[in-house]
């Protein structure tokens, strides 16, 4: 294999790597968004679980982040929970740095 080859063939080990690491901490970012709605949305025991594979569902309608913030968006318009846009978004930054945190001690 020439030189050129063997970069070829890094650059993409490397892509595929980092894309399952992004996919790896996307769904942790939704499972931890997930556990922290279900809080507030006054959720217990199995529920909480249950929910938090609702929103890890809830990423696979589109490509980006938008579909789990209209999800949850949804949920807590629907049972009146006072969160602005800002929050949940924030929050779910915050998830994804702890997700991201979290694969990379692992």
């Amino acid at each position: 294999m020439s030189g050129l080859d063997e970069r070829g063939a890094a650059y993409e080990n490397k892509f595929a790597h980092d894309a399952e690491l992004k996919f790896k901490a996307e769904a942790r970012r939704n499972k931890l968004l997930g556990h922290w709605a279900a809080e507030l949305l006054g959720k217990s025991g199995d529920d909480v679980a249950e929910y938090a594979k609702e929103v890890i569902r809830s990423d696979f309608d589109e490509p980006g982040d938008e579909d789990v913030f209209r999800k949850i968006r949804s949920d807590f318009d629907a049972a009146s929970i006072s969160q602005s846009d800002d929050d949940l978004r924030g929050k779910m930054n915050e998830f994804m740095a702890l997700a991201v945190e979290q694969i990379e001690s692992e």
